[in-house]
């Protein structure tokens, strides 16, 4: 569904979990940072307002968005986060250099996800306008950064339900 169709900052908060038991790790691309820092202070704040201590939320700042996957997995192999979540900013340009970066990232991520058995959120803005852009990371149509850390609470909380069971899926650690 187009953002323009929905706020990326409505949710219901009765259905998320609580992140009190949980360690999150944060991606920020430095490219675009107007937008970007705008969402992650949206991701922030959303993960503390569920509980989440702020000491167990690690925050690591990357050139752009093409190193959002690299900084993931060694966020995740070295800090062992219950989800990763990555943010940036990509712009339509006059070239195709968009299409590239954003299927790299979204190629990246799920295969981060995939084979190491965690959530990695996709929390990228690929507008066609740099006011598209502001739109989605705090203006009319919400912030991108609460909508990612809703999504990171909800796959965190997923993945440490279904270990209860004992039970491993094919391929999972």
């Amino acid at each position: 569904m187009a953002s323009a169709l929905k706020n990326l900052s409505q949710y219901d908060e009765k259905n998320i979990p609580s992140a009190e038991e949980m360690s999150f790790g944060i991606i920020v691309s430095d490219w675009n940072s107007e937008i970007t820092h705008a969402l992650y202070e949206g991701c922030f704040e959303t993960l503390v307002k569920h509980g989440a201590d702020p000491v167990k939320i690690h925050t690591v700042q990357v050139p752009g968005a093409f190193e959002l996957p690299s900084a993931a997995k060694m966020v995740a192999s070295y800090l062992n986060p219950d989800a990763v979540i990555c943010i940036g900013c990509v712009i339509k340009g006059e070239t195709k250099h968009d299409e590239y970066i954003n299927n790299a990232v979204a190629t990246g991520l799920t295969n981060l996800g995939m084979a190491m058995g965690k959530p990695f959120i996709y929390g990228v803005l690929t507008p066609n306008t740099e006011e598209q852009a502001k739109e989605r990371a705090g203006g009319k149509h919400g912030n991108k950064g609460v909508e990612a850390a809703v999504t990171a609470l909800r796959m965190a909380a997923l993945k440490k339900e279904l270990s209860k069971s004992g039970k491993r899926p094919l391929g999972f650690n």
